[in-house]
């Protein structure tokens, strides 16, 4: 049976508050709107995780909070330490951990951004998928009934919130 990961860097945050630490960083209004714009996104596209795995930092917990009112339902989630800042590798080894059917995956560039390069066998031909902004969601089938191996991904979809302008 096909496997779903959606890999989502976490919405924008601010830097308004230079006190704060990197991991306690809050989302702007901007990141807000736009976590929930991608949220009623993967809703419309049908692409609804079983499961989220989340940095545990600030934003994107509550970038996932965003996406989980879009989708206008609750689905566990997983808040990882081990997710903040990972590389590509460390966000891998948690993927592999897991038996959801459709998996999102919450983190960090430059990890969540290496991650959607190295897993899917053709790049979409967005042109900032190279980048990957902040919000920037990549939707990966795989085939076969085991998560994520390197290049045999099928991307379905990869958005930016200003794909989603009403």
């Amino acid at each position: 049976m096909p496997l779903t990961l959606i890999l989502m860097r976490h919405a924008k945050s601010g830097w308004d508050d230079p006190t704060l630490r990197d991991h306690a960083r809050t989302l702007t209004e901007r990141g807000r709107r736009n976590a929930k714009s991608v949220g009623s996104w993967l809703g419309q596209e049908g692409h609804i995780p079983d499961l989220i795995l989340c940095s545990d930092a600030t934003r994107t917990g509550q970038t996932v909070q965003g996406i989980l009112e879009g989708l206008g339902q609750q689905t566990g989630t997983q808040y990882l330490p081990g997710l903040y800042n990972a590389s590509p590798d460390t966000i891998l080894r948690f993927i592999h951990k897991q038996s959801a059917q459709t998996l999102l995956v919450c983190a960090h560039n430059p990890g969540i951004g290496s991650l959607a390069h190295r897993l899917v066998s053709m790049p979409p031909t967005h042109d900032r998928f190279d980048d990957y902004p902040t919000a920037a969601t990549t939707v990966i089938r795989f085939e076969s009934d085991s998560w994520a191996s390197i290049r045999t991904g099928n991307c379905l979809s990869f958005i930016v919130p200003s794909d989603l302008k009403d």
